[in-house]
Parts: structure tokens; sequence; C-alpha cells
């Protein structure tokens, strides 16, 4: 009883610094059409997201390591000012004290990494300070609470952005996450109490940095092979070969530091193993794909920035449904194996609806088939980050809470990039298949605006070429989604369920479920 009182009275500013990063990231997709429209380049839709996503991944394993080293609350605290810091920055970008609307793309895309580092904190502190102060066993029903509050943040967060693109500068997509911040901040100091750490081990930097070389390149490949530049390229060839040594460098220090940033031992667990290669996944598809559906609704569709976040209500609704309860069907009965089965199906399954959508598709259907894919998401969301939490001991929980959250991240990275790449060259060879090349490729490399006052603008024969090559790119977008999709029940059938522990936290049982022994 003394410790749900406990965690009841931290889970508030929890919440908030979990809801400051999901608003954001809802909030600024329904945006997006609006900052494109003003800043220029459609082309570089993809690149917003992947600045954040990629600043998100490259530090996520560090907070995770520092948090576990050096104690929980401080460290918490400083990530959520440096994501206010990059939405400060965020919301200037374009405006004339930094230079006017030249280069505004490149100041938000850079200012978008910074948010990233930031938030890059967030998400792993909340799940590994819910860890510290409750077992697995009764971890379910509290991790049912977090999605739901995601679940919520994600429907607010399309409205909010919807009302602020509508009614108010896009700016303000960005400063919203300042009163939000700033509460969360005040809360922690007062209520948070955590065991101070006084750890004298050096953390292992040179691994970080090494880490983060190769994501970084590894993205850039993604983002730049085959589009702004050839795959056989001196630029991409020299990527992918920095990608490949830094990671083969990584490798060895990892097994001789200390403290590895990213402990290599604990991928002798099968069940991480595998719920890291899920994560991954659930990033890669998801995420890559859904990223384009606000654009197609404002575009093709025609909603309003506002009715395009209601439109996300259907999967926002049933992910937060089905993840309370499968939160509370987790700590009732200890059993998890059955939710990433039925999450993944329920993933592809709402992937391949999508892919079905055409200019005619009616906005009732589109939303039935985004519910389809939120109680995927709702299988899924928590109960990742709960299986990694079981298979390791305590004292490595932070850096399994950010090792769970960087594969997701990292396949969000690399997924909002390749799909960005699809995106554009499916887009501009419907363009030029339907306007012409010069047209096509004006409108489709950034020398037109595509926001719906634009597209109202426009002649009907132009506009009806943009909207069908609008909407083949994005339905094409869903379609190459549905392999990685179908890939994250079948791992999923291989997880070992191991009892979740109750009670005080014991060390987990790794032998018997190690990759030696499967």
């Amino acid at each position: 009883m003394e410790r749900r009182r406990e965690v009841m009275v931290v889970l508030p500013g929890l919440m908030l610094a979990m809801v400051l990063a999901m608003l954001d990231n809802m909030i600024v997709g329904t945006a997006m059409p609006r900052i494109v429209g003003e800043l220029g380049g459609v082309t570089h839709l993809s690149w917003v997201v992947t600045a954040y996503v990629l600043g998100t991944t490259v530090s996520t394993p560090i907070w995770g390591k520092i948090g576990d080293l050096y104690g929980r609350k401080t460290i918490f605290m400083v990530s959520i000012v440096i994501f206010m810091i990059g939405s400060v920055l965020c919301g200037m970008a374009g405006s004339e004290l930094l230079g006017g609307p030249e280069g505004g793309m490149m100041e938000l895309i850079a200012f978008r990494a910074i948010q990233g580092l930031g938030a890059g904190g967030l998400m792993v502190n909340v799940m590994a300070i819910i860890g510290d102060l409750v077992p697995p066993r009764e971890r379910g029903q509290y991790q049912g609470i977090t999605a739901g509050v995601m679940s919520l943040a994600m429907i607010a967060g399309p409205l909010v952005g919807g009302f602020i693109t509508d009614h108010l500068d896009w700016r303000w997509a960005f400063y919203v996450n300042l009163p939000v911040g700033g509460l969360a901040l005040a809360w922690l100091a007062v209520k948070l109490k955590l065991p101070k750490h006084v750890n004298q081990v050096r953390i292992d930097w040179l691994g970080a940095i090494l880490l983060s070389i190769s994501i970084t390149a590894m993205v850039l490949v993604t983002a730049w092979g085959g589009g702004q530049y050839a795959w056989n390229s001196p630029q991409i060839l020299g990527l992918g070969a920095l990608a490949v040594v830094t990671l083969a460098a990584f490798i060895p220090i990892e097994r001789r530091a200390a403290e590895p940033i990213m402990p290599l031992q604990l991928f002798r667990n099968r069940n991480f193993t595998l719920i890291s290669a899920i994560g991954f996944l659930l990033g890669f598809a998801m995420f890559g794909a859904i990223n384009f559906l606000p654009l197609y609704q404002q575009t093709v569709q025609g909603a309003s920035a506002t009715n395009s976040g209601l439109l996300l209500l259907p999967m926002m609704g049933a992910a937060m449904v089905v993840s309370i309860f499968v939160g509370k069907a987790i700590t009732a009965t200890g059993k998890y194996k059955l939710y990433p089965i039925l999450g993944g199906a329920g993933m592809a399954l709402g992937m391949w609806l999508l892919s079905l959508m055409g200019v005619l598709t009616p906005e009732w259907q589109t939303g039935l088939f985004i519910g389809v894919l939120g109680v995927g998401m709702g299988f899924l969301m928590q109960t990742t980050m709960l299986i990694a939490q079981n298979s390791v001991e305590q004292r490595d929980l932070g850096v399994a809470s950010s090792t769970s959250t960087f594969f997701r991240s990292i396949g969000g990275s690399f997924g909002v990039s390749v799909f960005g790449a699809i995106f554009n060259n499916h887009l501009l060879s419907g363009m030029t298949e339907r306007l012409g090349a010069e047209e096509g490729a004006r409108l489709a490399g950034g020398g037109g605006r595509l926001d719906p006052a634009t597209l109202a603008a426009m002649a009907p024969a132009q506009r009806a070429g943009v909207l069908e090559s609008l909407a083949g790119a994005t339905s094409n977008i869903f379609w190459w989604a549905i392999p990685f999709a179908v890939v994250v029940p079948l791992l999923a059938l291989f997880i070992k369920e191991i009892p979740l522990r109750g009670g005080a936290p014991e060390p987990a049982q790794e032998p018997e479920e190690s990759l030696k022994g499967a």
C-alpha cells in the first residue's frame, strides 16, 4: 500500500513528461503541411521527423546508462530542460530574428535534432523510474496507465495541433511545450524521491561516440541513397563504410568497458534479443508510415488541420483501450506472450488496409483502417518494454529500458528515412507521369507548395494530377510497411514466457532463457 501511494504521488509528474514527448510528435505532425507550406520543400518533410528521431536515438543509450550510474532524478530533469530549449529554437526557425524564411527549413531540422536529444531522456526515464518503484508483476497496471496517457496525448496532440494550425501561428506547436515542461519540472522537483547514486565509474564515452557516428551514418545512407546521391556515389559508399567501421570498433570496446553504454551480454538473453528486434520493426513499420497520414488527410481528403487530428481518434482510442486492458490482464495473470503476437497481426492487417487508400477513399473508411492499426499498437506499446525489463537484473533496468527504446527509435529513424525516400521517388514519378517532367519535378521537388490553399488555387486537371500522385505515394508507403509488420508476430512466437517477478525486485533468471539454451 505504501509503495502504491508513493507511485501515485510521483505518477502525475511522470505522465506530464510523457505527455510532453507524445504531444510534440502529434502536434508537429498535424502542423507539418502548414510548416512546409510556409518554409517550402515538401521533400524535406521526412527530415524534420528524421532529425528529431535521430537525436532521440543517439542519446537514448547515454541517458539510460547515466541514470543507472548516477541516479535518475537530476538526469531526468536535465533532459526536460534540453527538450524545452529545443522547442523554443524550433519555434523561432525561419523567423526574422534568425534571418527570415530563407533557410528556415534547415534551421528547423537542426533545432529538431536538439529537441530530440532531450526527448531521448524523457521516455527512457519515465519507464526506468516506474521500474525502480514497482516490481515487474505489478508493473503491467502502471504501464497500462502510462499507455493510456500516451494514447490520450496522441488523441489530444492532433486536436491541439489542428487548433494551433487553423487559428494560431504554427510556431505555437513548439511553444506549447513550455508550460507543460515547466509544470513537469516543478512537480518532479518536489515529489520525486529516489536514492542518490555515488559512483566513480567513468562513462563509456568512446562507445557512445562510436555508436552515435554509426547510427547517424546509417540513417544518412537510407535518407540520401537513391535520391540526393546515387547508391554507388562516393558520398553513400563513404557513409556506408563509416557505419561499418565504427560499428566494428564499437563491439570490442563495449566488451572491454567497465560500464558499457550498451552491455552486449544483454543480448545473450533470448527474450531481450527478440523483443529488441520486435521494437525495431515496430518503430520501422509504424512510425515510418504513420508520418505521412496527416499530409494525405489534409491534401487528398481535404480535411482541415483540426479535422485531420480528429480523424486519428480511432487509432488513438483503440490503442488506449487495448493498452489498459492488456496492462490489467498481465497484472492479473502474469502472462504476456500472446499480446505481441496479436499486436503484430493487428499491425500487419492495419497496414494492408491502409495500402488500399486512394483519392476517393472516404474519411470514415480511413478511420476504420487506422482503428485496426490502433488495436495492434495497443497490444504492443507497453508489452515490449515490460518484457525487456523482466529479462534483466534490477541494476541494469535503466540500460534495458534505454536499449529497448533505442531499437524502437532507430527503427523509426530508419523507417522515416527509407519511407521518406520511397514517398519522394513515387511522388516524383507520379507527378512526372501526370503533369510532365518539368512541372512534376517543380512541385515534387519543393518549388511548389503543396498546402491546401495552393491546391485549391490550381486548375482542376493539375490539382487532380497532384492529388492522385499524393494518394498513390501514401498508399505505396503502407504497402512497403506490410512485410516488416508481418515479421513481428513471427518473432513473438519464439518468446519464452518467463514468470514476472513480484514483490521486492529480484535478479532476472538469465541462464534458462539465454540464446545458448534456446
